[in-house]
């Protein structure tokens, strides 16, 4: 369970709770996310903020300093790809862009949490953020919504995607806590392992369990 506040007072009424999406990956995660962006939540992609950073020059030649530029593309831009190859290798080296790139999110993160605090058409903010309680976010959350899904199915998404294979995303997951682990912590799960129309309906229903009993 998140261990944030439920309930803040702003005049008249409460501050938005927070929402944290955790699953594996090729789960689903982004688009429970985007369905909770069209109940009225805010969403907040540490992945989007994170592709912005690596485009800002300072953190661009830190990356470059850290890791070579074997991971820049073509056209002398950092290859997200490139780099996930890199540091998923070495702990040693995804410590080492965790260590540079996970502050400034985390700020950028904070930044936006006061910004929608501000909008009361705002109903709650969802953070989809892919190392969520890896990275110590699972903290700032009230809520945390666990995506359920089945390996193989996860495998197919993310080749469809053209994303990662199935050997990748094991690779991956050897750096992450387990996902029996993240079940465990979350206060609702959803079931993605059907189509879209019925996860949409799950999601309005743990979204309405979660604003009921704040």
């Amino acid at each position: 369970m998140g261990s944030g506040p439920d309930c803040f007072a702003v005049g008249n009424r409460c501050k938005q709770l927070i929402i944290g999406i955790i699953g594996g990956i090729g789960s689903g995660k982004s688009t429970v996310a985007r369905e909770f962006g069209k109940l009225g939540c805010a969403v907040i992609d540490a992945d989007e903020i994170a592709h912005e950073l690596l485009e800002h020059k300072p953190v661009k030649e830190r990356v470059i300093a850290l890791f070579g530029e074997g991971v820049l593309d073509h056209s002398g831009r950092i290859d997200r790809g490139k780099l996930a190859k890199v540091v998923f290798s070495d702990a040693a080296k995804l410590s080492e862009i965790d260590g540079l790139l996970h502050p400034l999110v985390l700020e950028r993160v904070e930044d936006l949490i006061r910004k929608y605090r501000r909008q009361e058409q705002v109903k709650a903010i969802v953070l989809d953020v892919p190392l969520l309680v890896e990275a110590g976010w699972a903290r700032r959350c009230d809520r945390l919504v666990f995506v359920d899904c089945r390996a193989e199915i996860r495998a197919e998404r993310a080749k469809r995607l053209g994303f990662l294979d199935e050997k990748e995303i094991k690779i991956r997951e050897n750096f992450q806590i387990s996902l029996d682990k993240k079940a465990r912590l979350a206060d609702n799960m959803v079931n993605n392992n059907s189509d879209l129309s019925a996860l949409v309906r799950q999601i309005a229903d743990v979204f309405s369990n979660i604003i009921s009993n704040r």
